[in-house]
């Protein structure tokens, strides 16, 4: 475990949309490999926030922390910690399936990540990654279906982005024969995340068995590319259609959530003109950089 280096306690005051906020420790390097530090870190999402905030709102969000950076130790954080401030808006839903103990018993009491406020203060807890559920709850704090479907494409070594947008062009035609449009967003770590919006919300339950029948689907019509299989062994040079993540109690990493990857990497969405590419070309697509995000949301806009 890496030695864990002295950094000055150093805060300041900000004020955020109203709210008088400190923030800690800004110094303090996040990414050693890149010395990215926290205040660079809080630069990246409160630039971002534009086009990252629509994609938490309405969804209880689940963050992992590194509090001593990349590379120490990390954890998944669900319930809203002691401390929350009072204004920040929280839900109370079914554990479904959650694992480990809740101080609330059989709930969890998310964070609903839907303003800078609420964003600049989970990020100042160190919380890199934001993964969100594919239901959101409504105004009422109640939850609601599933509004989309998604499928996560995850490598076996030797297969990289590369296979994974090729299987990507399959997935997204399956997609579209069951009347469904796909949105493709790198996974900021090795992958492609594959989301497909719902006309009305349907129970997780609905939608994992689609997005299984998917997967299965083109495990069988594309055996040396492509397996459904959750088993690590079997994987090994091919994409896994993870179609889990549409279980009530999983997540899948936020749209623009940075990644708690060695360097800085951010999950992106793109088009499907640069998936097409990158089935093409080995080398044409990558993963993204803060910098480049932000380049190309200025560019582009949100490409989800």
């Amino acid at each position: 475990m890496p030695k864990k280096a002295d950094h000055p306690r150093t805060e300041v005051h900000v004020d955020v949309e109203g709210r008088t906020m400190r923030l800690t420790n800004l110094e303090k390097v996040l990414y050693p490999t890149t010395g990215t530090t926290k205040g660079e870190v809080l630069d990246y999402y409160v630039r971002v926030a534009p086009v990252l905030l629509p994609h938490l709102a309405g969804r209880p969000v689940t963050r992992i922390r590194w509090p001593h950076g990349v590379g120490d130790m990390s954890f998944f954080e669900k319930n809203a910690p002691r401390g929350t401030p009072s204004w920040v808006r929280t839900a109370e839903v079914p554990t479904t399936g959650s694992r480990g103990p809740s101080r609330h018993g059989d709930t969890l009491v998310f964070p609903i990540i839907e303003d800078l406020p609420t964003l600049v203060w989970a990020v100042n807890l160190a919380a890199l990654e934001l993964h969100v559920h594919q239901w959101t709850v409504d105004a009422d704090d109640e939850p609601v279906g599933a509004d989309r479907i998604v499928i996560d494409l995850d490598p076996g070594e030797p297969a990289g982005l590369h296979e994974c947008c090729q299987v990507a062009l399959h997935v997204q035609e399956a997609l579209a024969e069951r009347d469904l449009e796909a949105v493709a967003v790198t996974s900021g770590s090795k992958g492609l995340h594959l989301y497909a919006p719902l006309a009305e919300p349907l129970p997780s339950a609905e939608t994992s068995e689609l997005a299984k029948e998917i997967a299965e689907e083109l495990q069988a019509a594309h055996p040396q590319l492509v397996t459904a299989t959750m088993t690590k062994a079997r994987r090994r040079g091919k994409v896994f259609l993870d179609w889990s993540q549409n279980a009530g109690s999983k997540t899948t990493v936020a749209p623009y959530s940075l990644r708690g990857t060695p360097r800085p990497q951010v999950a992106t969405p793109v088009g499907w003109d640069e998936v097409a590419e990158g089935a093409e070309d080995p080398l044409g697509l990558d993963q993204f950089t803060p910098t480049q995000v932000l380049e190309r949301v200025e560019e582009y806009g949100d490409l989800f």
